[in-house]
């Protein structure tokens, strides 16, 4: 039986996101998956307390991150990768078709620029690839669909799949943000259903479906027998057919664009301008117009 992490979770409720720092039970080596921090996007604030949390808990315990696990450029917060790595370092890690990302985006964010020469990423991981940690190592297996990038990482028993899988009651990601695709993310869970039915799944968002208190873990034998879009069996077809229909009456994310245009930097906010102050931008019309009354 492959070794458990020790693994603590962290939860920012104003975007229902939990960031998960991974710990190696023979060795100070640490990870964390999908940091976060807060956005007021009325006032422009910044709110480092979701990260600050995990660092101060990372600094009581004498660990030593090495790698910051971004499961895939978040569209309903903002990453807090690029804090944690100027408090503690370690290396942001994303998956490799993130450049794919930034072009489906160019239309409304001119983000592609940005990964000409190099990515704002510390390491761009693919299928297959495998990062140390102590006496653990995390695998990486490529899970698009939600995104072109997204990626899983499944370290021991413990499996961080992002947004590709939500809480059995919840069901699975949406497919239509640019680069999207219902009938790639069926593939992708498929190969996260593969693992044993006992490897702990990991969610990056759970918006307590009916009441029920948040939760971020399940397992892979409870996601294939109970899971809203493809537990029991789900095939294909049906899932496709479910999703595209979900999908199209889902409303962008409340922190939809200011979270592309700082998550495409790693979490870096854009540069300040003459002022001292940085800015995020307001694309006009490109999501839909409405006539004056």
């Amino acid at each position: 039986m492959a070794r458990a992490p020790i693994i603590e979770s962290f939860f920012e409720k104003d975007s229902s996101t939990f960031t998960h720092l991974v710990r190696d039970p023979r060795s100070r080596a640490c990870a964390v998956v999908d940091p976060a921090v807060a956005f007021d996007p009325v006032s422009g604030a910044v709110d480092t307390t979701p990260v600050c949390q995990v660092i101060d808990r990372i600094r009581d315990a004498g660990l030593n991150v090495k790698w910051i696990l971004e499961t895939h450029v978040h569209a309903d917060h903002l990453s807090g990768a690029a804090p944690l790595r100027a408090e503690l370092g370690g290396q942001i890690v994303i998956g490799r078709r993130i450049d794919e990302v930034a072009r489906s985006f160019d239309t409304v964010f001119p983000a592609a620029s940005l990964y000409e020469n190099s990515a704002p990423f510390d390491r761009l991981v693919a299928e297959g690839d495998v990062l140390p940690l102590g006496s653990l190592e995390i695998r990486v297996i490529e899970t698009p669909g939600h995104t072109p990038a997204c990626v899983t990482y499944v370290v021991g028993d413990a499996a961080f799949v992002g947004d590709t899988l939500f809480m059995p009651d919840t069901g699975s990601a949406r497919c239509d943000f640019p680069g999207g695709c219902a009938e790639t993310l069926y593939v992708s869970i498929r190969k996260i259903l593969s693992l044993p039915d006992d490897v702990r799944l990991f969610m990056c968002h759970d918006y307590a479906t009916g009441g029920r208190a948040h939760s971020c873990e399940t397992t892979v034998g409870e996601e294939k027998a109970h899971n809203i879009h493809v537990g029991a069996g789900t095939g294909r077809e049906d899932f496709i057919a479910q999703r595209i229909a979900r999908d199209k009456t889902l409303s962008l994310p409340r922190l939809f664009i200011p979270s592309i245009q700082v998550n495409l930097r790693a979490g870096e906010t854009p540069p300040k301008e003459v002022n001292g102050v940085s800015y995020l931008k307001l694309p006009l019309n490109v999501y839909g117009t409405r006539r004056g009354e």
